[in-house]
């Protein structure tokens, strides 16, 4: 009895002096994050940093981009869930070619999967030209554009995050409640889902977060048109070669955001450290 209450406890971490070898290393590559960070702050125009995020191009840039990213952070929970379930609870023919293909955006260069988007949905598409012969509808240069490019990159985010947390659940609750009548549907809805909730979360942050800073497959497949298509992270870019000041500032709004919901999303679902 007293075995079992003891591991029953909660583990303490074992904390030791760390070796300096470790200790140097593990600061140089803490160093290629903080320094980044440094820099952006040290050129970071404080004065005018209030006039300058307010200017129209970065407010305009702003409300796409959080308007874009919060859509396909739901388009991808809608269809990026029934995906990872599928990878994970199904066996089927090609399944294993299938998650190489869903995850290759993770790893595939923006750009490429932008040219690809435009291959497949742009005006001489294979879809795109038959759709936009049929109804006029044109996805490149518009808001849907960018909506299709972020959840595009940003959705493998969310089905490899799910999909993991599928495969480490323990299956002796849906079985369960399987065995006490609740149908397929139903089980995923009241067992599985709450029981992956924390990751389903977790991915569905990461998920936005790659569509707020997505920018290679944007510019390539939507274009940049301001109030259209011109995201932050575009809206960099420009700036970059015109206004230095204001690609700091927009620079300075993206990783403030970026950091908070780590940071949050960190404390919340991934420890309790």
């Amino acid at each position: 009895m007293k075995d079992r209450v003891r591991d029953q406890q909660p583990r303490r971490r074992v904390r030791s002096r760390a070796p300096w070898q470790l200790v140097v290393l593990g600061s140089i590559g803490a160093a290629v994050f903080v320094l980044p960070l440094v820099g952006l702050a040290t050129r970071t125009p404080w004065s005018r940093l209030v006039e300058l995020v307010s200017s129209d191009i970065v407010v305009d840039a702003l409300k796409l981009s959080v308007t874009t990213s919060l859509i396909a952070a739901l388009i991808c929970l809608i269809v990026g869930v029934p995906l990872a379930w599928l990878l994970a609870r199904t066996e089927f023919p090609g399944r294993r070619v299938l998650r190489s293909i869903v995850t290759l955006p993770m790893v595939l260069p923006p750009v490429v999967g932008g040219a690809a988007l435009l291959f497949a949905l742009g005006r001489r598409g294979v879809v795109g030209e038959p759709l936009n012969e049929a109804t006029g509808f044109l996805l490149p240069f518009s808001m849907w554009g960018v909506v299709v490019a972020n959840v595009f990159v940003a959705m493998p985010f969310l089905v490899v995050t799910v999909e993991g947390a599928l495969n480490n659940l323990n299956a002796r609750y849906e079985v369960a409640a399987a065995t006490l009548g609740a149908s397929r549907l139903t089980v995923f809805r009241r067992v599985t889902l709450p029981m992956i909730a924390p990751s389903l979360r977790a991915g569905l942050v990461l998920a936005w977060a790659r569509a707020l800073g997505e920018f290679g497959a944007t510019i390539t497949f939507a274009g940049n048109l301001q109030g259209r298509t011109q995201t932050l992270p575009i809206a960099v870019f420009v700036a970059l070669e015109s206004d230095r000041d204001t690609a700091v500032a927009i620079s300075l709004v993206l990783v403030v955001v970026s950091l908070v919901v780590l940071m949050v999303l960190r404390d919340r679902w991934w420890s309790r450290t």
